[in-house]
């Protein structure tokens, strides 16, 4: 019987597809590209408007042999690589190295692997995408003459195995500038008065607002004791009460940038893992009996538009489960930002159907954690809005104000399933005020003045930093995840409780390359150049024009960068001690995970060491080592004795210099869901905070 051939990527995808097909198809993977440019050479013909020079990937010789002979046999072949410029540009590979007709319609492609969604697809058929196989290839071509040509100019200048990029060294330069800034910051001290009242017997917290119905700040102690000595016995007058009803949306249904930041903030995934995990929910789960399902849409997309039919089994579902009241009758969606591709649907269940709670035996702990932020911030995000009562009241005495806000949830709506998660962690709680009136008289219980000071702007999370770069138009959903991984693996940045931080390395590199090239590697040029990349996916723009424009230029400032940049000698910094092996000193040295500690008389001597950073508590089990921080191989923090092995002292939590008041043992530094709290070993001993 003849068959039709469909190729697709990864051989997850084709057991899923496979279902849905039957017997008629042979589906088999390529295991991505099975084309690229050379890894030793530029593979880009400078002279012959940028032409690359495609190869066949090392190893995947046996993969196209198998696909030809494959193909030969097949009455129709359909190339249903995923439905993004990469993809594009893996069925044009697949179609130039199976001699597969580019006017034919071989291309199917789908927003989520259903069968629904697989059996549409295939009834539409269309050409290969050019404008976004030129798009992808523009990008390539670009990445490869930044990369290939000042790459071995780094290590020329400066060491070996560096790495320059358009988008990475601009991620680069945002972490050390944001560093800059913080040493730069002067913090300025604030200070702040808290009042505790009591009306009608319930207390309640307001703060001190201004003077003379006039908001005031306090910058210092001498301001903040004028205040207190202005006011005049322990009542307070309520000047004013506003009550309103206010309405609040849920957010959008995630896209890629959005499903990295909230892991990172709910579940503390990493980039990487977020992607990873999305990939397979994506491809498909066994689901048993059902066999092999897809759970989500395309994790790989800048665009929150959701189908009508999924609108519509959405609103049916929260119905049923919550209520009509909970359904969203009125609210218009908030659209795509202006930087969207918009190409296809949000990131969002494949049938709200498959409910979390039914999944449990089936996906892993990661999976299933992942599957639920999905599938509640989708659901969230075809639900009512919430309804909250807030309440603003001014207290006065002797004309100084202060000013206590509360809210209550009247009607949760969206929130009863999902809340959107913030960078500081802190939680939303209802603050409920006791019912005054104008004009009614409560009374102070007490003040507390209590100085601060501002702080400079934070070092960024992945969360953060995936968000600053969506919204200055840096990379594109496909690239943020690679970008922070390599950054991290060249040794230029390093995550210091879980905040980047840039290395000695990635400061020097980004110095240099600024130097030289300060057009290429700004947010400007990036931002530019990936919307120039839309262009030509929207056959607006010619990739080649905007490739000569950028290396005509680019190849000048090349040359005087060869000519004019200084070699850099990296010296091995003294670590203070000497090699317990033979003698010789020991260095720090900087590896692709950071700095470390080695033996100076390398080769003959290769102990290497890690850096330890002493914590100054003594050792509660030998009392002659300090305790130290290390890295478990999973790479989580843990505190042990410096003198280990002969010392096996260990700890996940924070040993602290104090001793338990009342049982002497060690006390400890616990990192709860409400903060830092400091608890004793051996007895029940406590602190609500860290001191």
């Amino acid at each position: 019987m003849e068959k039709y051939l469909v190729i697709v990527e990864s051989p997850a995808k084709a057991k899923t597809i496979k279902k849905y097909l039957g017997s008629k198809y042979d589906v088999k993977a390529s295991m991505g590209h099975v084309r690229d440019l050379p890894r030793s050479q530029t593979g880009v013909d400078v002279e012959a408007n940028y032409e690359p020079k495609y190869i066949t990937i090392r190893g995947k010789g046996p993969i196209l042999k198998d696909l030809k002979t494959a193909a030969k046999k097949a009455k129709r072949i359909f190339l249903a690589a995923d439905p993004d410029r990469e993809g594009e540009a893996i069925a044009w590979h697949l179609a130039h190295s199976l001699d597969i007709d580019l006017d034919s319609e071989c291309r199917v492609v789908f927003n989520e692997i259903t069968k629904n969604a697989i059996k549409d697809s295939f009834k539409r058929p269309r050409k290969i995408n050019m404008d976004l196989v030129d798009a992808q290839q523009a990008r390539r071509v670009l990445d490869r003459l930044v990369g290939y040509k000042v790459s071995p100019l780094l290590w020329k200048k400066i060491k070996k195995g560096l790495s320059a990029g358009r988008v990475q060294t601009v991620a680069v330069r945002l972490i050390v500038e944001r560093e800059k800034e913080i040493e730069a910051f002067q913090p300025e001290e604030y200070w702040k008065i808290k009042g505790i009242f009591s009306a009608s017997g319930e207390d309640f917290e307001a703060q001190f607002h201004g003077v003379g119905g006039k908001k005031k700040d306090l910058s210092n102690e001498e301001e903040v004791k004028e205040i207190l000595n202005t006011i005049k016995g322990k009542q307070f007058k309520i000047d004013s009460v506003q009550k309103k009803e206010r309405r609040r949306n849920p957010s959008p249904p995630f896209i890629t940038s959005s499903l990295q930041q909230e892991a990172a903030r709910k579940l503390n995934f990493r980039a990487k893992k977020t992607m990873m995990l999305a990939q397979q929910l994506y491809e498909g789960i066994d689901l048993g009996k059902e066999g092999t399902v897809g759970l989500i849409t395309y994790m790989r997309t800048d665009s929150t538009r959701i189908s009508d039919t999924a609108k519509t089994e959405a609103a049916e579902f929260i119905e049923k489960e919550y209520g009509e009241q909970f359904v969203n009758k009125s609210r218009v969606e908030k659209k795509s930002g202006k930087n969207a591709q918009d190409a296809h649907e949000a990131i969002r269940p494949t049938s709200v159907m498959y409910h979390p709670r039914d999944l449990k035996a089936y996906l892993s702990r990661d999976q299933l954690r992942l599957y639920k932020l999905i599938f509640e911030r989708f659901l969230a995000s075809q639900m009512a809005s919430a309804i909250l009562d807030t309440m603003t009241v001014d207290l006065e005495n002797n004309g100084i104000y202060f000013r206590a806000t509360g809210s209550k949830v009247k009607f949760p709506g969206f929130m009863k399933v999902y809340v959107e998660g913030n960078d500081d962690g802190k939680k939303e709680e209802d603050r409920i005020l006791p019912d005054v009136q104008e004009g009614m008289k409560v009374e102070k219980k007490d003040l507390e003045p209590t100085q601060h000071f501002t702080q400079p702007p934070p070092r960024y999370t992945e969360a953060r930093l995936v968000r600053t770069m969506e919204e200055l138009g840096i990379g594109r959903p496909s690239t943020y995840a690679p970008t922070l991984d390599t950054i991290q693996k060249r040794g230029y940045v390093a995550l210091d409780e879980k905040k980047f931080i840039p290395t000695e390395l990635g400061e020097l590199v980004l110095e240099m390359t600024l130097e030289f090239f300060p057009e290429v590697f700004n947010v400007e040029f990036t931002a530019k150049m990936e919307s120039d990349l839309d262009e030509v996916e929207d056959g607006k723009e010619n990739w080649i024009r905007i490739i000569d424009d950028f290396y005509k230029g680019f190849e000048k400032k090349l040359k005087i960068a060869e000519e004019e940049m200084q070699k850099v000698e990296i010296k091995d910094e003294p670590a203070g001690e000497d090699c317990e092996k033979c003698g010789h000193e020991m260095v720090y040295k900087m590896g692709r995970f950071g700095k470390f500690m080695a033996c100076s008389n390398f080769p003959d001597c290769r102990n290497t060491k890690p850096i330890v950073k002493d914590i100054g508590v003594t050792c509660p089990t030998c009392h002659e080592g300090t305790i130290v921080e290390r890295k478990s191989k999973k790479k989580r923090l843990f505190y042990g004795c410096n003198r280990y092995p002969d010392c096996e002292f260990v700890s996940w939590d924070k040993p602290i210099a104090r001793t338990c008041p009342k049982c002497n043992s060690m006390l400890v530094e616990k990192k709860t869901k409400k903060g830092k709290v400091v608890q004793c070993v051996s007895c029940d001993y406590a602190e609500e905070e860290a001191k």
